[in-house]
This record gives structure tokens, sequence and C-alpha cells, in this order.
């Protein structure tokens, strides 16, 4: 099996910090320059897996970058260049401690909390008969705070986000109309390759007073997709909908008895399961691209990386 690059300890010139996600490795240069290191660690009920997975960090990386392209004439974005598959170099900017998330579809976290009796999804009302993976009359924004390291995101409504002053009543419009807007994008460009973008997160940061488009965009990690072809027939014979999105991984974790709850264990990840795992975002990638996924050399992972963000430092 091919190697997975699951950390970095890297030390560029004028770097004032590290921070390390979940998934991403984050170097702070001189507080203009942000380095963004997709690892191959996977996470899932917020925690990370013990293994990682092979061209995972890649994939996210290639996806996220084209679609920061695709969708810079909606709102502004923090990229700068990509100088190795698995980075990305763009702006600093000041985050706003929510995340915006999209919901096209009634599907996960959202339908667990349908099918317990909920009907409202932070402060959004969500009526009765509706069935799992059914769309909505129209997408729905459902925000949650952005949790710190090792806490959990919170759901939030619009009205507690602006009364608590996490964000200004006017930034809070404009991030809505953005997330709408960029939302519509991926639903097109999705079907444009035989997909359906089902739901999925936008983060936001503020640099000289301009609001940014930040981190990933529809990406496995952040997104859900659906098969457009058979979508209908399932629906009408209650099939599970055939879907590309890490929700396997949390649904195969359900079955070995984890839900990320106390006093439970991680379970054992097989290479044949890491293989899968892989083999399941690279088709992603060349699903929603369009495109065959060339594997880069993963020989000394770190130190590629490494050698081709200083090279790109130099010239900066």
């Amino acid at each position: 099996m091919s190697k997975s690059a699951i950390a970095t300890n890297f030390n560029f010139p004028k770097q004032k910090s590290f921070y390390k996600g979940k998934v991403r490795d984050v170097y702070n240069i001189d507080d203009k320059l942000l380095v963004m290191v997709v690892s191959d660690r996977i996470s899932a009920y917020d925690y990370v897996l013990p293994v990682g997975i092979p061209y995972k960090g890649q994939v996210l990386n290639q996806i996220a970058a084209k679609f920061l392209d695709a969708t810079a004439d909606i709102v502004p974005n923090w990229k700068i260049a990509t100088p190795d598959p698995m980075v990305t170099i763009g702006h600093v900017c000041e985050t706003y401690p929510v995340e915006m998330i999209v919901r096209g579809y009634l599907t996960g976290s959202s339908w667990r909390s349908y099918k317990k009796g909920s009907r409202s999804i932070c402060g959004v009302a969500i009526p009765d008969g509706m069935k799992e993976h059914q769309k909505f009359e129209s997408p729905i924004l459902t925000p949650t705070t952005k949790a710190e390291q090792g806490e959990h995101d919170e759901d939030i409504s619009r009205e507690e986000i602006i009364s608590s002053g996490l964000v200004t009543e006017e930034e809070y419009v404009q991030l809505e109309k953005y997330s709408l807007e960029l939302f519509q994008r991926g639903t097109e460009i999705a079907a444009d390759k035989g997909l359906i973008l089902v739901d999925t997160k936008y983060e936001f940061g503020k640099k000289d007073g301009k609001i940014y488009l930040i981190d990933e965009i529809h990406t496995p990690d952040s997104s859900r997709y659906f098969y457009t072809d058979g979508y209908e027939e399932r629906q009408a014979n209650g099939q599970n909908q055939k879907q590309l999105s890490k929700e396997f991984v949390r649904e195969w974790l359900s079955e070995q008895g984890f839900q990320g709850l106390d006093g439970q264990e991680m379970p054992e990840m097989s290479e044949e399961f890491v293989r899968q795992v892989s083999e399941r975002y690279i088709e992603l990638y060349e699903s929603i691209i369009g495109e065959k996924f060339v594997k880069a050399d993963s020989e000394n992972v770190s130190e590629r990386v490494e050698k081709n963000i200083i090279s790109f430092l130099e010239v900066k």
C-alpha cells in the first residue's frame, strides 16, 4: 500500500505559529501567509482515526483548489497558490466563529434528529411527513459554532448568532447570501457531472474589511454527494442513496459500535478497509472534477511537501 502522510513538523522562515487541526496542519508565516498542508488523517464523530488514508490529502486539496477558482467570481477567497498537491498557501484572515452549513436534502445528522421527532434545525422549521434523503423545497442554512480542537460543533440559530454578537447582522446577511450562491454554483457543477450536492459547509474570514471564503470547499470531508442516476428510483423504493462522502466511514464505525461516545473503543481499521476508503476518495475526485486522478509520488512525502513550500516562500 502507498504511504500516507499523517503529520508534519516543519519550521519555515518567519514562521509565527503552527496549528494542528483534525485533518490540516496550518503554518502562519509572518502574519501574512497561511500554509495549509492537507494531511491524510481522517476524522469522524469529531475524532481523528488512528490510520491515514493514502492520497486523501491530495484529493481534498486539489478539489478545494479547483472549486475556489470556480467560485472566485461569487466571493473573494483566501487561496494564492497550490505549490504541492497537498498544500494551499493563502491570505491570513480573521476567522468568523461560525460555520455556514447548507442543506439541500434531509440526510445525515438532520435526518437522525428528524427521526427522533425534531422539526426544527437551528431555528429552521422542517415540515412533517418527510423521508430520509428527500429534497427540501429550497436549501436551508443550519449554522454551527466553530469548535476549538477537541470540542464539538454546536447548532446555533441565526438569531442567536446575531444577538450574541458572534457576527453582526449586516455581515451575517452577507454570509448567508454568499453561502447560498456558492451552494447553487456547486449544485450546477455537480449536476453537470451526474451528481447531486446534498449538503456542505462553508467557512469565512475577514481581511482588510472584506469577507473572504476560507479553508476548503465542496470536498468529501465538508460535503455529501448523491449520484443523480437512480436517485428517484431509490427514493420511491425506500432504498439508501448511493453517495460519495465520508458518511460511509461514519456508518462503518457505527456498525463497529463506535459513535464517539465516552467509553467506546475505536475499532481497528484493516488494510483492506483503508484501501477501500482511499479508492472512494479518488472516485469522488474523478466524478466531481471529471478528470483522471494522478497520484503524486508517495515516497518521502514530507520531504517533497517541505521542499515545494520553501521554494514558493523563497520566491515570495
